[in-house]
């Protein structure tokens, strides 16, 4: 489940499983679909 938080006055969504944040929904959630729980191989 994508989870929409607020930093710096920015919307952001965010993957419940990894943490990674995301400035649009759609993204986030495609994301989540196959995101497998480690670490991401790219700098955040």
């Amino acid at each position: 489940m994508v989870v929409q938080t607020e930093r710096d006055d920015t919307t952001w969504y965010e993957c419940e499983t990894c943490g990674l944040l995301f400035d649009e929904q759609s993204d986030a959630a495609a994301h989540e679909k196959r995101c497998d729980g480690s670490d991401p191989t790219y700098i955040q």
